[in-house]
């Protein structure tokens, strides 16, 4: 099966997703393997640190007190606290004194080392004696590092997607917006010489039919009202008070005249859409329609029924639904369909919906989405219009 474009972005999202998750992963493991490593190490140290403490009180110490002292104070990063079976210090490595002499704070300390680690018990000074430990600093580092590390690493994914998406939004507005002034230019220079023909043949001899030069006239009139549409891409277009049902009972009425008899347009609830007026721009919102009815007569296959709804008025905004008996449109595709170069068909190049979108969204601040739909039975778009109030 062929993929489109979208899908093979879709896979390599997944692909980039899984690599960057295993990336993250062979990164906590290895550093949580050194963390280990390191752990053992520090625990062997002070268990040579307990033993040297124990042997420099017995007499198997004999000539190698010295030894046994550079053991001891060989130990410069784990802090360590050396009690008596009742919790009285006896000596300290690695601890600020000053703090030492806080007994709240250091009997908080001895728990938090103990619950680190198991201490060590030895005979000393002819008593038993414990021996607290913590973790170092830099093992504790060394177990947050790595999280820090990903954090980091999300951060600076978060802001590269934000900037590259930001800069692609800009890019397509710029090539919306080049492409609707060019495609408006370029119709100015025919049809501006479409209507001085026009004109010549009206006052010429030649024997045309009336109803021939009537429907060149109208024609002529699509033309301007396309050219004018195109010239509105790109710029902040002019909102006026419309009533809804007229603006979609001309667009409805221009596609049915030029659509196949198997398929009907109609209008349901034509009252309570009369009574709706909406803040539009006529061409551009009209696009829409015109737009949203030729999806579906291809969803449809050229034979089916298209239906306007208006389902209601909800937070100042006229729910519009657009009912189809096409073929459905899959609900992990709701909304790819509305990204530009998304298209089923052979011939296109998938900029229908996303045009309808962009002139709902972004120029009359609504929304238009997939309400609902079933694949062979059909689909509802819906359009969240503001309201006139």
């Amino acid at each position: 099966m062929k993929l489109n474009n979208y899908e093979i972005k879709g896979v390599i999202k997944v692909v980039l997703l899984v690599f960057a998750f295993l990336i993250g992963f062979f990164s906590l493991w290895y550093t949580n393997t050194l963390v280990n490593k390191l752990e053992s190490q520090e625990r062997e140290k002070i268990a040579t640190w307990a033993n040297a403490t124990q042997l420099i009180t017995s007499p198997e110490a004999d000539g190698n007190l010295n030894f046994l002292y550079e053991i001891i104070q060989a130990n410069t990063t784990i802090p360590v606290i050396l009690t008596d079976s009742n919790g009285v210090v006896n000596q300290f490595r690695n601890i600020e004194a000053l703090k030492m002499g806080n007994e709240a704070w250091v009997a908080d300390k001895i728990a938090e080392m103990k619950k680190q680690n198991e201490p060590f018990e030895i005979e000393f000074m002819g008593g038993k004696q414990l021996i607290y430990y913590e973790n170092s600093t830099l093992l504790n580092q060394l177990r947050v590092y790595p999280y820090f590390q990903l954090a980091v690493i999300a951060l600076f994914l978060v802001m590269s997607y934000f900037a590259f998406s930001y800069s692609r939004t800009s890019e397509q507005n710029k090539v919306w917006a080049g492409m609707s002034k060019e495609t408006a230019h370029q119709l100015g220079t025919p049809i501006s010489s479409l209507m001085a023909w026009l004109d010549y043949l009206k006052e010429s001899d030649a024997e045309v039919p009336q109803k021939v030069i009537t429907e060149m006239e109208h024609d002529m009139d699509r033309l301007g009202l396309i050219t004018e549409r195109f010239s509105k891409i790109g710029s902040e277009p002019s909102l006026t008070v419309c009533n809804l049902y007229e603006v979609i009972e001309e667009s409805v009425s221009y596609i049915n005249s030029r659509t196949s008899d198997k398929v009907s347009i109609s209008i349901s609830d034509q009252e309570k859409f009369k009574e709706a007026q909406v803040k539009i721009n006529k061409p551009l919102f009209a696009w829409v329609v015109e737009n949203l009815c030729k999806n579906a007569v291809d969803a449809m296959e050229g034979e089916g029924e298209i239906i306007f709804y208006l389902h209601g008025i909800r937070d100042n905004k006229v729910l519009i639904d657009i009912s189809d008996t096409g073929k459905g449109v899959p609900s992990n595709k709701f909304k790819t369909i509305f990204k530009p170069g998304y298209t089923t068909k052979k011939r296109g190049w998938g900029l229908g919906l996303s045009l309808v979108k962009r002139i709902v969204e972004n120029y009359h601040k609504g929304k238009i989405y997939v309400k609902s739909s079933e694949l062979d039975k059909g689909t509802v778009f819906r359009i969240e219009i503001n309201q006139v109030v």
